[in-house]
């Protein structure tokens, strides 16, 4: 969502632990996510979020608002509400590093490698007049 010079579009992979169990219930968690997470992630500059799921790999595609820092704000909300300390300890149970991460880093940024967006053109002026078909001679 980068329409607009004060948004950023953070993706960001990592994976699940191998626990079908576990993967059950983060999900789970993730159909019901406490308010308290809600309105922190909201307050410190998350427009959106949307997690996708491919076995046990996760990639979360987030739009921020401009003065948003991946490290600050999210210390930011986790600091914010108990409830929101106690989701993050929760939801780390469930995960595990992705290939290529930092060592002690869950999330990963990823790199884009490819855009297509669809360019607006000019509208065509039209006469007022409209053409008539050529008869055939």
């Amino acid at each position: 969502m980068n329409d607009s010079s004060s948004t950023t579009r953070h993706v960001m992979t990592l994976d699940l632990k191998d626990d079908p169990q576990g993967i059950a219930a983060y999900r789970g968690h993730h159909r019901e996510i406490w308010p308290e997470v809600r309105d922190s992630l909201l307050r410190v500059g998350v427009l959106r979020m949307d997690i996708y799921q491919l076995e046990r790999r996760l990639v979360m595609v987030m739009d921020t608002k401009e003065g948003f820092d991946l490290t600050r704000s999210f210390a930011a909300h986790a600091a914010s509400h108990p409830r929101c300390v106690e989701w993050e300890a929760l939801m780390k149970t469930f995960q595990q590093p992705p290939p290529g991460a930092k060592p002690g880093q869950l999330w990963t940024a990823m790199e884009g490698i490819f855009h297509l967006e669809r360019k607006r053109s000019r509208p065509r002026v039209r006469s007022g007049r409209r053409s008539r078909p050529r008869r055939a001679r």
